[in-house]
């Protein structure tokens, strides 16, 4: 009897770059900084040295925080460690807060036992006209030692690695370039606004990366997903830097799902080879098809399948006409007015319970204003409809408050304490010392503690308006301050235990049945993904310690100012009246410090409010094109099981 061949698997067929996917960041980051120990170590044992090629940016972030973990827990020597960074803002002064010496110290190099002779970052702080040298200098260094043997990559969204834009050849070597406004819009983050991002940049060229013996890169979020499919499955171009290492012999592209999301094994696995046809598979390939062709969902033919690639599923489940009623009733199942569930009511697609009612709900908002723009509209129906809604606000926010707001609320707070009689010498003093030092304040100058706490006073008593106004009591307000971000910088800390403490505090005070968080991952400071991992890591232990309350606690996740789900994700869709939009505008508003000119707000220009609404109203749009009721606006989750 013949041996029956071993199936090949076949997904990763479209991909000209090897890419391991992880689940998150975090696991990606450990399984890099093993590369590198291993690498390290294995020199180590050869007596030689290891020159290793390193990026700044926050993808290689949890990276360096892995390999201080293994030099302070498991031993790991960088004695004999030799680095090059890739790249530096020009100008700017090697100790500026938004420097990459900075950067490369804080995040790395003061932690570890490496050499400081060893360590090469681009200096950005010397003349221009020693700027060539420089770079020619920088060169030699690199072949004087050897070579660079692993080279650590980000990517940008433009697909440049290292500051090599759109454009760069693949001979380019160390130089100064001139950065895109896609890359300083994306890295004005780090800066109090986008006038104060340097314009110019000394980079490591292709070419110098392509001479490192081997190559990582790593990427993570939603927002990087449509660069990494241009770069590891479309032809190589200079307009997308990052597919020239499709030409390097030892690369490997580390991701995690949600920056893996567009090539093509999970955008349309179907193409690849023989796919799986579960009911969220069959909904996902009929939702995209549908909106390709431009056709509701119910209008979709047996021939629209065949051309589209989906004639497997014809064959496996039948006529189209059955598939189509099957992924129609999906949609339609996620949409409801009960975000809570109805109350005596058996729905059996509703997607969520009936019962308990009224449920204890907590919304957890990374930032004082995350809930009201994410999930204003659900959060004011769950209270109108009965149940004992909480808000959770995880972080003080107080970075993201301009300073003239400092002033100006402190020039209220004297001037009514001198209206009611009240003896100003204190407040006036506190007063008095935040003019001099905001006048005397430089762009990369952390705030004192007085003026962060100021600026965090203020954003908690926006937040509280916020709550009056939906109608939840100030008992059911609850500010957490997580320790991770009070660092006064956009650069946050670590999740600790003291966060995981304090939420799993909150979250065994009120018991709830009901669990919010934010799900937007894209958010470029770093903030949410932090808080997400706060509560997870709670909830989970929570689960573990087999509290009674947990086994009925389930987890919705909402999208905010960044992103939407993606329409075939959504699990449940609330609609909202054009009048429910405009009371949720007036919510946002309530956040006059988080109007008009708002610090760090990353690369979208518009105003929160007009994000939401936005975003709002094209998921009712898409829902309207695949056949289903046209709301004016819908707001949409993703239940999250731990």
């Amino acid at each position: 009897m013949a041996k029956q061949a071993a199936q090949i698997d076949l997904s990763d067929s479209f991909e000209k770059i090897p890419v391991k996917i992880f689940p998150t960041s975090q696991d990606g980051s450990v399984f890099v900084a093993r590369q590198v120990a291993d690498f390290i170590r294995d020199k180590q044992t050869k007596k030689e040295k290891c020159v290793l090629g390193l990026a700044t940016g926050s993808s290689p972030k949890s990276l360096y925080a892995e390999l201080v973990r293994l030099h302070q827990e498991e031993k790991l020597s960088f004695k004999n460690v030799i680095t090059f960074n890739l790249d530096e803002y020009y100008p700017i002064d090697n100790d500026a807060l938004q420097s990459y010496n900075r950067f490369m110290r804080a995040n790395l190099f003061d932690h570890i036992d490496i050499n400081p002779k060893n360590i090469h970052i681009p200096n950005g702080a010397i003349k221009k006209e020693d700027i060539k040298e420089h770079c020619r200098q920088y060169e030699k260094m690199i072949k004087d030692a050897g070579g660079i043997d692993l080279q650590i990559l980000g990517i940008g969204n433009n697909g440049h690695i290292g500051f090599n834009e759109p454009g760069s050849g693949i001979y380019s070597k160390t130089r100064l370039i001139t950065l895109d406004n896609s890359t300083r819009i994306a890295n004005s983050y780090e800066f109090t606004n986008i006038s104060q991002v340097p314009r110019l940049a000394v980079t490591m060229g292709i070419s110098t990366i392509l001479q490192s013996k081997k190559i990582i890169l790593m990427a993570w979020g939603s927002a990087k997903a449509p660069v990494i499919k241009k770069a590891v499955e479309d032809d190589d171009t200079e307009q997308v830097p990052a597919s020239l290492l499709q030409n390097h012999d030892d690369v490997t592209f580390v991701v995690d799902e949600t920056a893996a999301a567009e090539l093509t094994r999970n955008k349309s696995p179907w193409l690849t080879g023989d796919c799986d046809w579960t009911p969220k598979m069959i909904k996902k390939a009929v939702v995209n098809m549908a909106l390709k062709l431009k056709k509701p969902v119910l209008s979709l033919t047996n021939t629209d399948y065949n051309e589209y690639g989906l004639s497997d599923l014809l064959v496996e489940k039948g006529d189209a006409y059955e598939i189509n009623l099957q992924v129609y009733y999906m949609l339609r199942d996620s949409i409801t007015g009960w975000p809570g569930g109805k109350p005596n009511s058996v729905i059996p697609g509703h997607p969520e319970r009936s019962s308990p009612y009224p449920k204890r709900v907590i919304i957890f908002s990374p930032h004082p204003d995350d809930d009201i723009i994410s999930m204003g509209g659900t959060f004011q129906r769950l209270h109108d409809q009965g149940h004992d809604v909480h808000v959770g606000y995880q972080t003080s926010g107080n970075i993201a408050v301009t300073d003239e707001f400092v002033t100006r609320f402190l020039d209220f707070a004297v001037g009514f304490e001198e209206i009611a009689g009240i003896d100003t010498s204190k407040s006036g003093k506190i007063l008095d010392n935040a003019r001099k030092f905001l006048a005397r304040k430089k762009s990369n100058q952390v705030d004192t503690p007085t003026i962060r706490s100021i600026k965090g006073l203020i954003r908690r008593g926006e937040a509280k308006a916020t709550c009056r106004y939906v109608g939840i009591p100030d008992k059911n307000i609850h500010f957490q301050n997580l320790p991770f971000y009070e660092t006064g910088t956009i650069e946050k800390k670590p999740m600790s235990e003291k966060d995981i403490k304090v939420t799993m505090d909150l979250l065994r005070k009120i018991k709830p049945q009901q669990v919010f968080c934010a799900g937007d991952f894209a958010d470029p400071h770093g903030t949410h993904i932090i808080c997400f991992e706060v509560v997870l890591e709670a909830l989970k232990r929570i689960k573990a310690d087999e509290d009674d309350w947990i086994t009925d606690c389930w987890l919705w996740l909402y999208k905010g100012a960044w992103q939407e789900w993606n329409i075939e994700e959504i699990e449940m869709a609330i609609p909202m009246s054009p009048d429910q939009v405009l009371k949720k505008r007036f919510g946002i508003f309530i956040h006059q410090s988080q109007k008009d000119m708002v610090p760090f707000q990353g690369s979208d220009s518009r105003e929160f409010w007009q994000r939401a609404e936005e975003r709002n109203a094209d998921t009712a749009n898409l829902y309207a094109d695949l056949g289903l009721t046209h709301y004016a606006a819908m707001e949409a989750f993703v239940r999250w099981h731990y």
